[in-house]
């Protein structure tokens, strides 16, 4: 665990140091409460912790008698971020227990890690024991189809794909029909990530989620949204758009450790309260960790 939270603070290091460096620099230079107060304003919108949540934190700091120990302050927003985190902590694992063969659509734009994000969790379910199937249902983008099956070939698990440029809905139908007669433990399903403004995508989603639960009543059972955390706030506008499209029920977050801009996870938890299943913290499989809201406080602040 101590290695976990150890990976996990040298992943959020940016956001860390930007936050506190500023924190640290505002009580030091002898600012007037109300100076103060913008200057932490200013300090957690930086890091795309979000207007409306820093409106909330700061008024309930406006109610509290003012403090000049940075300590106090640390402690208020460690408790003030740990309150909305921990309403959004909701490990998938015991989940996929539940559902044979338990169904994974994940979606997410070009770019954001949605196929690395993959290999990693079929990778931490074959070492949880559990057989993995993958289907490679983004069929548009150049490489898409080779880059999932170096995956597969990696951690051993089968792939079920078409030709380039194939029907993304088929490959769905093949990988549920597939997931059944073999009898596997779980399904992860690659899907097209074309601009999320596209209505075109959007519709795609909604088919391949109809086609799905054709076959399984109850699946997909997660519909994972991959969201990469340097994108600030048009990471947040994704979730809202895909949320509204096909209802997401978890939300992986990638690239953490490449910004300072590690607070769209608040403000996402905020505005959306879908669970965060996994933050990418680095480039290994260790790095995709179970989001754990105390441990990614402790972390932050």
């Amino acid at each position: 665990m101590k290695n976990l939270f150890n990976r996990l603070k040298t992943g959020l290091a940016k956001t860390h140091n930007s936050l506190m460096n500023k924190i640290d620099a505002a009580f030091s230079s002898g600012m007037s409460r109300q100076e103060m107060i913008d200057a932490l304003e200013e300090t957690l919108i930086t890091a795309d912790i979000g207007v409306n949540v820093c409106s909330k934190m700061l008024e309930g700091l406006k109610n509290k008698p003012w403090t000049k120990d940075v300590g106090e302050l640390k402690g208020y927003l460690k408790e003030a971020i740990s309150n909305i985190l921990k309403n959004c902590q909701s490990p998938l694992q015991p989940l996929a227990l539940s559902h044979k063969p338990f169904v994974i659509m994940a979606v997410g734009v070009n770019g954001v890690g949605k196929t690395t994000t993959i290999g990693k969790l079929a990778a931490k379910f074959k070492a949880d024991g559990k057989d993995v199937l993958l289907a490679a249902g983004d069929t548009f983008r150049a490489a898409a189809i080779e880059q999932i099956e170096v995956w597969a070939k990696r951690t051993g698990c089968d792939l079920i794909k078409q030709s380039h440029g194939g029907d993304p809905a088929a490959v769905a139908f093949d990988a549920v029909k597939a997931a059944v007669a073999r009898d596997v433990d779980i399904l992860i399903l690659d899907t097209a990530g074309r601009l999320h403004t596209k209505t075109n995508l959007m519709d795609e989603l909604k088919k391949i989620k109809r086609i799905i639960n054709r076959e399984i009543s109850d699946a997909p059972h997660e519909i994972l949204l991959v969201l990469d955390a340097s994108t600030g706030q048009n990471a947040l506008n994704q979730a809202r758009m895909f949320n509204e499209a096909v209802g997401i029920t978890g939300i992986a977050l990638t690239k953490l450790d490449g910004t300072a801009k590690g607070g769209i996870v608040v403000a996402i938890a905020d505005e959306l309260k879908i669970p965060i299943r996994y933050i990418g913290v680095g480039e290994t499989v260790e790095d995709l960790q179970d989001f754990d809201a105390k441990g990614f406080v402790e972390a932050l602040i």
